[in-house]
């Protein structure tokens, strides 16, 4: 296969998440300034979207890149069973002391994906209408 075509596949899942960010490294103030009303107490939710992209040569018997039964079981284990319907926060150890910004979530995201999807490259959360945010990964990553 190692002149078949690359192809590149993107599905796309979504989970809900709360989250208050603050960071127990700086003063009350501070973590007001810096996170304003996402600072809340009470902390504050979304519905999240992610976008899981890999690439690969288009096998010759399946016509695919990854089978997609295969990718939504590795995702829906390593992803959405443990960050669907949580606090960040108070449900994740990964969290406990690492504000759970987007940023961090992809990050985290990245670290239960990398080695458990063949041909990984880019990871794509969607917090809100306006903010995405975008991972790739390193092509050491993808042997």
């Amino acid at each position: 296969m190692a002149n078949s075509p690359v192809a590149h596949l993107t599905r796309r899942y979504e989970f809900s998440a709360s989250h208050r960010l603050h960071s127990n490294a700086m003063p009350e103030e501070e973590n007001q300034r810096i996170y304003g009303k996402c600072n809340n107490p009470y902390g504050h939710g979304h519905n999240y979207h992610l976008e899981v992209t890999v690439a690969g040569p288009i096998d010759p018997t399946t016509g695919m890149v990854m089978n997609i039964v295969d990718l939504d079981a590795i995702v829906r284990t390593e992803v959405l069973v443990h960050f669907d319907h949580t606090n960040l926060n108070l449900d994740l150890a990964c969290f406990r002391d690492t504000v759970p910004t987007s940023e961090n979530l992809l990050l985290e995201i990245a670290g239960r994906l990398r080695h458990t999807i063949p041909g990984l490259v880019k990871l794509k959360l969607q917090e809100t209408g306006k903010n995405f945010f975008e991972y790739r990964i390193p092509m050491s990553d993808n042997k």
